[in-house]
């Protein structure tokens, strides 16, 4: 007997396998991603302390189409790091595939000075 997993159960398993590896400390956080159907979210967690330590989200921002939503919220969430005085991050993807939002998040991310 087979099981065919989900869509969500896939992504789980890849998101708890990445996380066994990715740890973000107060230097070098971690830049979580999350996307819905209509929006994109990231945060800058420090993980030893199991704090976040910046945030920015697509919800409410006067851009169209998600994609250059994402690139923008991955703008905004570097200059968040810069005035905390944030360079490197490690990038946790969230077991999303790197194509389409979660790319144009990390290249505005990479664009507002951060580096991973």
């Amino acid at each position: 007997m087979s099981r065919t997993n989900t869509k969500t159960e896939q992504r789980a398993r890849r998101r708890n396998r990445i996380r066994a590896k990715i740890s973000g400390t107060a230097t070098t956080p971690r830049l979580a991603v999350f996307k819905s159907l209509k929006y994109i979210y990231a945060q800058l967690i420090d993980d030893e302390n199991g704090v976040t330590l910046a945030s920015a989200t697509s919800m409410g921002m006067k851009v169209k189409g998600k994609t250059t939503a994402a690139k923008a919220v991955g703008v905004e969430l570097a200059k968040k790091a810069g005035d905390k005085k944030i360079a490197k991050i490690v990038f946790d993807r969230g077991g999303y595939i790197y194509t389409g939002r979660v790319k144009a998040l990390a290249e505005g991310a990479r664009e507002g000075g951060l580096t991973f």
